[in-house]
């Protein structure tokens, strides 16, 4: 099978973006879809250089952004199909795949079948967010889902509001998003006790300021616990600051002693904090389904995360981990020094999640399941 991917990140040396989880997917999928025989090829759109390059048998293209002022939606949109589109007739591509967010194969043909995953668009997270989206990002994101041969979600949460705020007719597959357990196995040696991080871009939808909230009343009842903010600072949507400023006039004196604020890491060295912390605080208010709370449930790490629409697609409250109204300070503080104090209770539950991951959400299985979804598609 001949298969292609759209994305506007991928996690290679090269690559001077910033990574999330629609990089990080497309990474695993594409080096698990080589090892099961499929040709696979990246396109990295809207880059500031053009190389072609081959990374664990993935062919990647990262492809030049052309600007040209005011009309720079449709130059580099109309330079990156037809560049493509050599491509995929040369290649023989059969399927080609890309996120629906902001809508980018908006006004694309492509000379194979269009496959959009649900990793969530700007339209969906405004939703949660309750903020209003923009007229233009909304319309590309309906265009491009109008034009799909097939729409999968990446959780059954994601598909069903995708449904209900575009008002699709489509019948939507939902394919959860899945790990190497194997690349992500536990390692507890260099755990620093009463030690919280959190990982991922710096921003309030990922409920950063929340956390800010919970850690003054727990140094107030611990003062050894410390906190490590893991990503890069982003502007606030609402107040345009710094993101990484705002918490710091959250915390208190003593919290902010206790916290210490690292900028984001090459993708390989992420699993490293991740070991290093006793606890992992994931409290979102907006995703679709999270790579990071994968990673972590991989890890065996004792976590709370969320408990909001996807979050039930994956987390077991007081069977992997706990899960929490974000808003909910007290709750927040009671369940975070539970997991810091109730030693034997707390790794049970960090046990269950790997074990979760496991069964349920492995890379190998989750791979077949995506080629069954391309051949019914072809």
């Amino acid at each position: 099978m001949r298969l292609a991917f759209i994305t506007p990140e991928y996690p290679i040396a090269s690559f001077k973006g910033n990574i999330g989880g629609i990089g990080t997917f497309t990474k695993n999928i594409a080096e698990q879809l080589v090892k099961n025989n499929c040709e696979v090829t990246v396109f990295v759109h809207s880059q500031s250089t053009e190389n072609t390059f081959v990374e664990n048998g993935v062919e990647i293209h990262l492809v030049q952004k052309k600007v040209v002022k005011g009309i720079t939606w449709i130059t580099n949109r109309r330079y990156f199909n037809n560049y493509v589109n050599k491509v995929i007739k040369q290649k023989n591509i059969q399927i080609i795949e890309a996120p629906e967010w902001t809508g980018f194969t908006a006004f694309m043909t492509f000379k194979c079948l269009l496959l959009i995953r649900l990793h969530g668009s700007d339209t969906y997270f405004c939703d949660l967010e309750n903020r209003p989206v923009k007229a233009k990002n909304k319309f590309f994101e309906k265009r491009a889902l109008l034009t799909a041969d097939k729409i999968v979600g990446v959780s059954k949460f994601v598909a069903e509001k995708t449904q209900e705020l575009f008002k699709l007719n489509k019948n939507i597959d939902v394919v959860h998003n899945a790990i190497d357990t194997a690349l992500f196995t536990p390692n507890h040696q260099q755990m620093k006790p009463k030690s919280l991080l959190y990982f991922g871009t710096i921003v309030r939808k990922k409920g950063v300021l929340e956390i800010a909230k919970a850690f003054n009343n727990i140094v107030k009842q611990d003062p050894e616990v410390t906190l490590t903010f893991l990503g890069r600072d982003n502007k606030d949507v609402f107040t345009k600051q710094s993101t990484i400023d705002i918490i710091k006039c959250l915390l208190t004196e003593k919290a902010l002693n206790n916290t210490t604020f690292i900028n984001s890491v090459p993708y390989k060295q992420v699993i490293t904090y991740l070991q290093k912390a006793e606890v992992i605080i994931l409290p979102s208010f907006a995703e679709a389904f999270p790579m990071t709370w994968l990673e972590a449930m991989a890890l065996e790490k004792k976590l709370i995360t969320s408990n909001i629409g996807w979050a039930k697609e994956l987390m077991i409250d007081n069977d992997t981990g706990y899960t929490v109204n974000p808003i909910n300070t007290e709750d927040f503080t009671t369940k975070t020094l539970a997991l810091l104090h109730n030693k034997e209770k707390a790794l049970e539950m960090a046990k269950e999640a790997r074990k979760r991951i496991i069964n349920e959400f492995d890379m190998k299985e989750a791979v077949l399941k995506n080629i069954k979804l391309y051949s019914n598609l072809l």
